[in-house]
């Protein structure tokens, strides 16, 4: 089995993290067919995912986000490729989501 580990600070609030991290659940259901659960805990929120062949987490506190994935043995002849599209969408959720332009809650 090949593993991916990958972990990227972030600049959101930790609503806006959370709120982040929802989204990536639900893209990671719609785009991937991925089984997602989404824990919220006190200093950490936990989303875990599955389907055939993967099976990881995603936390998020309120200053970065860690994603672990653990890749079947069909799957693990891709992990370069697996491994570079999930940084690509990762850092380009983080990007959406601190834009200058974006207004934080209150």
């Amino acid at each position: 089995m090949a593993k991916i580990h990958i972990e990227r600070e972030h600049g959101m609030s930790w609503d806006q993290a959370r709120e982040a991290a929802g989204h990536w659940a639900e893209e990671a259901k719609d785009k991937f067919d991925m089984t997602c659960t989404y824990t919220e805990g006190v200093t950490s929120d936990e989303v875990v995912f599955k389907r055939s062949g993967v099976a990881g987490s995603l936390s998020v506190t309120d200053s970065s986000f860690s994603l672990h994935a653990e890749l079947g043995f069909l799957l693990s002849a891709f992990k370069e490729k697996i491994e570079a599209e999930v940084v690509k969408n990762l850092d380009a959720l983080i990007e959406r989501n601190t834009s200058p332009g974006k207004c934080e809650k209150q």
